[in-house]
């Protein structure tokens, strides 16, 4: 494994998962909700920048790794497993919606990952990539949680998040059905 910037990212975005978590664990009387929210905010939008750019300088700075090519997936779904986890926790997503999207990632992984064995690829779609922005923006939305500027921040994560599980369950289907000539033949 070549230790370069982007996979030095990635490597950090890892790392800001069980800081994440913590600030959520912590007692409400060291740490208040309103300052959590605040914190898992800034946290996970840190790692949603370093998972943009460590792409970006990737391919920018030719150092394109197939060992970062597995791992910054990897570290973006541990993300997004341990946020909708906390909003599970705080009561502010239903565990349905966390489980539509937490399962559709270890599936469509494991589908990846069989038809990688197989010499098939699957790239990623404009579907995935929309679901993708759907649920970074409403887990940001659902973290921070309070009102902005008027603006009902938590009923606009919370609608977000349903489309997200909506995007989710569409791009599941999608892949798998590019699946299903390797998997008739099995």
């Amino acid at each position: 494994m070549r230790l370069n910037i982007p996979n030095l990212l990635t490597w950090l975005r890892i790392l800001l998962i069980p800081v994440f978590l913590m600030i959520f664990y912590v007692p409400d009387t060291v740490i208040s909700l309103h300052h959590k929210h605040y914190m898992g905010t800034l946290i996970f939008s840190l790692a949603a920048c370093t998972d943009w750019l460590d792409g970006y300088l990737a391919r920018a700075l030719g150092q394109t790794s197939a060992f970062g090519a597995f791992l910054d997936p990897v570290a973006d779904k541990l993300m997004v497993a341990a946020a909708l986890i906390v909003l599970v926790k705080l009561d502010y997503v239903d565990m349905g919606i966390a489980f539509i999207i937490i399962g559709r990632e270890i599936a469509i992984s494991a589908l990846r990952e069989w038809m990688a064995q197989l010499g098939k690829s699957t790239a990623v779609s404009m579907l995935g990539k929309i679901k993708t922005a759907f649920q970074m923006a409403a887990i940001l939305l659902l973290l921070f949680h309070e009102p902005l500027a008027g603006l009902p921040i938590n009923e606009l994560g919370t609608l977000l998040i349903y489309l997200a599980a909506v995007f989710t369950l569409w791009s599941m289907v999608y892949y798998i059905r590019l699946a299903l000539p390797q998997i008739a033949r099995k």
